[in-house]
């Protein structure tokens, strides 16, 4: 294994534990959803605009460029609001699990605005995920005391978070060229504009341990962790850059047990477990008869 490859992997990791801690912060901050992310973006913003000018990539964009960032800004704000309500709802374990059917959400862009065709392969992933997906919601609420209709809702919402992120994500795709620094930077100062008349001022964080919350947010989850899941990108191959994204929601899991004492029921954990399966297996483009040729060869054998 080459040095660059094992320095990728090194920073991919960092980033994927660090994107699992984000809802133990988000919870820990006693600040609204809204808050949570206007001062994520606000302290985020000069972190990311630093990291831009460090690599010489602070420069202007043209209308139609900054046009699609601000679009894909927009997506990725709602997403974090989606997502950050449905954790006291659903628990950070049960909604960063259904968060990751966005794969099959980026799937489902590309075939409505880019006349993609799902291979078959796909769609039986679908299939896996939506069974997962339906396991995750007729079960129980995994937090004590919460309500059922709360659970449902904070599902919901992590699917509309799915959505979102895939939005953003598509977006970016159509900036290719684009210094991803200089996108994040736009993003987040979209998110300002966005949020700055919806913040509640009078509730802003008031205890220094709260301000260190938020301010990790801003300055670690989103300056910090951009530049070691970017760098991770230029250094891996997609393929392998997909296998370690799926140990945010691993970190996550434990994270959320650790702090909070959240342990997923046997049918929460089946269907978490078959979700992140088939988006691992869409990510990696893998085929379900490809997993049985080692079997049937062994038997000829």
């Amino acid at each position: 294994m080459s040095p660059t490859i094992k320095s990728g992997i090194l920073d991919m990791t960092v980033a994927m534990v660090l994107s699992g801690t984000i809802g133990w912060f988000v919870l820990k901050s006693g600040q609204s959803p809204v808050n949570v992310v206007f001062l994520r973006c606000l302290i985020g913003a000069p972190v990311l605009a630093l990291l831009a000018r460090r690599a010489g990539m602070l420069t202007l964009l043209d209308w139609r460029r900054l046009l699609l960032a601000m679009l894909g800004g927009v997506a990725l704000v709602l997403n974090w609001l989606a997502l950050f309500s449905a954790y006291p709802l659903a628990s950070i374990s049960a909604a960063t699990i259904v968060y990751n059917v966005q794969p099959f959400m980026l799937v489902g862009l590309g075939v409505l605005f880019l006349g993609e065709k799902v291979s078959a392969s796909k769609l039986v992933w679908l299939g896996l995920a939506f069974v997962g997906m339906l396991a995750m919601t007729l079960s129980g609420p995994p937090v004590e005391g919460n309500a059922q209709g709360n659970y449902l809702l904070g599902i919901l919402l992590a699917v509309a978070a799915a959505f979102c992120y895939a939005v953003a994500a598509f977006v970016t795709k159509r900036l290719k060229g684009t210094s991803p620094y200089l996108i994040a930077l736009v993003q987040v100062l979209t998110g300002i504009v966005m949020l700055a008349p919806l913040a509640d001022w009078q509730a802003l964080p008031s205890a220094p341990q709260d301000w260190a919350m938020v301010a990790t947010l801003g300055i670690v989850h989103t300056g910090v962790m951009y530049a070691f899941l970017y760098s991770a990108i230029q250094k891996l191959p997609v393929v392998l850059t997909g296998t370690l994204s799926f140990l945010y929601p691993v970190v996550a899991v434990i994270v959320d047990m650790s702090a909070f004492g959240h342990v997923l029921t046997p049918v929460q954990a089946l269907g978490g477990a078959a979700i992140l399966f088939a988006a691992i297996a869409t990510t990696l483009n893998l085929a379900p008869r490809a997993l049985l040729l080692p079997k049937r060869r062994v038997s000829q054998r």
